[in-house]
This record gives structure tokens, C-alpha cells and sequence, in this order.
């Protein structure tokens, strides 16, 4: 069976870069019929918090992205000691005592020396007096020792990668406070889940290579990894530095809605063209990972609100009834008042302002050298309510009154009973509007 996971760190809230990832495992579970597991890397006690952990399941579950279980990396500490004793007793786990000045100081001497700057394994050397006496001054820490050969696997979307083991510093897998840092504690994790199938950020290679090892030194197989691009800002910048700004809860707040955003990211840097689906259910079918690239890949939030606006416009009255009755639309309008202000939103928060126009009359604008034409129409204009003639009726009465005609007389008037240069047709509008401010 298909197994996928989706990790995050309950450190902060979900971004477009973590939702690009979370996204590609769900589709691949769900296009296979597998698991999806949804998988807390809450590890770190200091930085995790139960707020940021609710807050991710609570935007997942906003974009529909259901999982099958849900894991806690904090109630398995007990399954990471037994897992780092295994290792130690295959002669793969070692002690070391350097503090970070020292690691510093050494690498900077490699570099002089020109070479690269990899974990010389002194470590490895210390007898088990050295260890006792280093022990009585500071906390150990513990690396795992990789075999020093290369690491090939297929990557999933950047093809054959192949990596010298020997390039690479030992990785630290448990700190000196005990803390079991990501890359162990995943990896026990994927093998002892059966996890197959894993799609991360290019950023992650590195840790692959290792991670592969770990497993294979663990008794497990390694799943099937692939690699998807970075996220750049629209004009090729890093994108890391705004990612704050990008939160899902952000999007949320300002109206981008779940399915524009899913349609973006399901295809976002493959070689399908972007397209607002319908459902979940569509982009599942549609994905192909094979169809994704490995140059960076180009995100502008500005993409998302033509989708938005699209999937907003082609919803039916039945799914915003309950939103219209919230704004104190009166049930006898709310459907009228849907088919005249969709076509002029974006996002459905806008349908506020709207309303308020409907209900409050807006606040007219007028050019000096209309003053006197627009007074003048007024005059001829009735009291609401209107019907549906009412705009016909009313213009055609003000250009026999007035001589003006065509633009210079639709115009006016519309600016001065909407406030606005652009809407919906003036003869749909009329009959919703319940004050019109101009008249005085």
C-alpha cells in the first residue's frame, strides 16, 4: 500500500513553501488509494507549541487536506532510545564532545588547508577515560557514523542522484540535552510507519542521503524519494524572506479561497498549465509527479486572485445564502443582490461593500461640470423602491429634460448614484438599491 507523510514542525504556522509539500503527498496517497499520514515533528519542547499544531490541522482541514491518522513525534521518545541502542550496538552511533567554537574553529582550518570542511571523527578516537573526563565537563552528543561510500537513489522528479558519503560531515542525531533531532527521528519514523513515498523541498537532498542510511543501518527500506523545486518571489528572489507573510491563515484572512489555491500549487512549476479545478477530486486526477521540474520555481500571491475570483463567480446562490443573510440582506433581495454582485467581486468579502452601497446609497461622485446636469436629474429621479424599468425610464426622462445623450449622460448619473465608474448593469442594480444619497 501507498504511504505518504506530510511533517511539519509546530514551531509556526503552514506557508505556500509547506503547503506545496503537504499537497504532493496527499495527491499521491489519495491518486494510489493509500495513507496519508498527517505527522507532528514536535521534538523540539522549547519551540513547539499546541497553538501552532492546532493551527496547522485547522488549515488543512480548511483546504480539505484530510489525513488518515495523525502522529506525535513527542509520545515516541521511548521508540527513539530503543532505536539509538540498536545503533549503538551495530557500532554506528558515536559520542563526541567538541563544542561549537571548536567544530568552528576546525573547519576554518580545513578550509585553509583546503580541504572540505567534513567532521575529522575524533570522536570516534577518545578512549573511555577521555570520555569520562570530557563527560565530568560538558554533556556529549552523538553522530552516526556513515559508511563512506555513495548514495544513489532515483529521485522521483530530479532523476538518478548519486552522493559521496565520504563529502559528509557524520550527522548529529541526538544533541547533548538528549533533544532527537529531525533526521533520526524521521527516520525511524518512515521506516517503522511504511512510509513508500516521500516528496520534500529540494533543500532536503543532503538530509536524504543520510536518511537512507539510517534506515538501511535500522533494518528498514528507504521509501521512494523525490525532490521538488524552491519557491523564488515573481521576479526570481528568495521567497524565504517573506514566507511569514505567506501563511495559509494569511490567504484565509484575505479571501483567497481553498480551491484556487490548491489549483495553483497542484500545478504550479510542472509542465500542466495552471487551471481552477472543481474539486479535490480533479486535481488528485490530474497529478503527475513526473510532470515537475527541478528549476526553481516562481510564486506571486497575485496569481491566486484571478483563480479566486473565477471560483467565487461560478458558485451557485445556495452555497453564500447563509454569508448574504449575515450581511442583513433581507431574503426576499439575497438572490437578486447574488446575481448583481458577484460578476464585481473578487473575493466574497466584498459583497459587504456592496451591500452597504445597496443598502446606505453611496457617496456620489460628481464632476463641477456636471454639478448642475446631475441636480438636475435628481429632480426626476423617484424615491425607492425601483423595479427593473426604473434606469430606462429615468434616463430617458433626463435626456429629454437635459438634450444630453450617450456617455456624457449614462455616466454622470452612474457615478453619482454608485460612486463608482464601473458595475454591475445600472438597470439590475436600480432595483436593489434601497437610498439613493445624491437625491439630497
Amino acid at each position: 500500500m501507498t504511504v505518504t507523510r506530510f511533517a511539519p514542525s509546530p514551531t509556526g504556522y503552514i506557508h505556500v513553501g509547506n503547503l506545496r509539500t503537504a499537497l504532493m503527498n496527499y495527491l499521491i496517497a489519495r491518486k494510489a488509494g493509500g495513507t496519508f499520514i498527517l505527522r507532528l515533528d514536535d521534538t523540539d519542547q522549547e519551540r513547539s507549541k499546541q497553538e501552532y499544531a492546532d493551527g496547522i490541522m485547522e488549515d488543512l482541514e480548511w483546504l480539505g487536506l484530510t489525513w488518515d491518522r495523525i502522529e506525535k513525534q513527542s509520545l515516541r521518545m521511548d521508540r527513539y532510545a530503543e532505536a539509538a541502542d540498536q545503533l549503538r550496538a551495530a557500532g554506528r552511533f558515536y559520542e563526541v564532545f567538541e563544542s561549537p567554537l571548536e567544530l568552528d574553529l576546525k573547519r576554518k582550518k580545513q578550509l585553509n588547508m583546503g580541504r572540505p570542511p567534513v567532521y575529522d571523527r575524533a570522536g570516534l578516537h577518545l578512549t573511555a577515560e577521555e570520555k569520562d573526563k570530557l563527560r565530568a565537563e560538558r554533556p556529549g552528543y552523538w553522530r552516526f557514523l556513515l559508511d563512506q561510500e555513495r548514495i544513489e537513489w532515483t529521485d522521483g522528479i530530479l532523476g538518478p542522484i548519486s552522493i559521496d558519503a565520504a563529502s559528509l560531515s557524520d550527522p548529529v542525531l541526538i544533541k547533548a540535552d538528549g533533544q532527537v533531532l529531525y533526521t533520526f527521528a524521521s527516520s525511524v519514523d518512515d521506516s517503522d510507519m511504511g512510509v513508500t513515498h516521500i516528496v520534500r523541498g529540494a533543500d532536503h537532498v543532503t538530509n536524504t542521503a543520510t536518511q537512507i542510511q539510517i534506515i538501511h543501518a535500522l533494518g528498514g527500506t528507504p521509501p521512494a524519494f523525490a525532490h521538488h523545486s524552491l519557491l523564488t518571489g515573481p521576479q526570481g528572489e528568495a521567497l524565504s524572506k517573506r514566507l511569514g507573510t505567506l501563511s495559509l491563515r494569511d490567504l484565509r484572512a484575505q479571501g483567497i479561497e481553498p480551491m484556487a489555491l490548491l489549483s495553483l500549487m497542484a500545478r504550479l512549476g510542472s509542465s500542466h498549465p495552471v487551471e481552477l479545478a472543481s474539486s479535490l477530486d480533479d486535481l488528485v486526477a490530474g497529478f503527475e509527479l513526473g510532470s515537475f521540474g527541478a528549476a526553481p520555481t516562481k510564486f506571486d500571491a497575485e496569481d491566486l486572485k484571478p483563480l479566486t475570483r473565477a471560483h467565487v463567480q461560478a458558485l451557485p446562490f445556495a452555497a453564500v445564502k447563509d454569508r448574504i443573510a449575515a450581511l442583513g440582506v433581507p431574503a426576499a433581495l439575497a438572490e437578486n443582490f447574488w446575481a448583481v454582485a458577484k460578476g464585481n467581486i473578487t473575493v466574497l468579502q466584498d459583497l459587504e461593500g456592496w451591500w452597504h452601497l445597496f443598502r446606505d446609497g453611496a457617496e456620489p461622485i460628481i464632476a463641477p461640470e456636471d454639478a448642475e446636469f446631475v441636480a438636475a436629474a435628481m429632480k426626476l429621479l423617484p424615491p425607492p423602491p425601483y423595479a427593473p424599468t426604473t434606469w430606462a425610464v429615468w434616463t430617458a426622462a433626463v435626456k429629454e429634460a437635459t438634450g444630453r445623450k450617450g456617455r456624457g449622460l449614462f455616466m454622470p448619473l452612474r457615478r453619482a448614484v454608485t460612486g463608482q465608474e464601473h458595475g454591475p448593469e445600472m438597470a439590475d442594480l436600480m432595483p436593489l438599491l434601497q437610498k439613493v444619497r445624491a437625491r439630497g
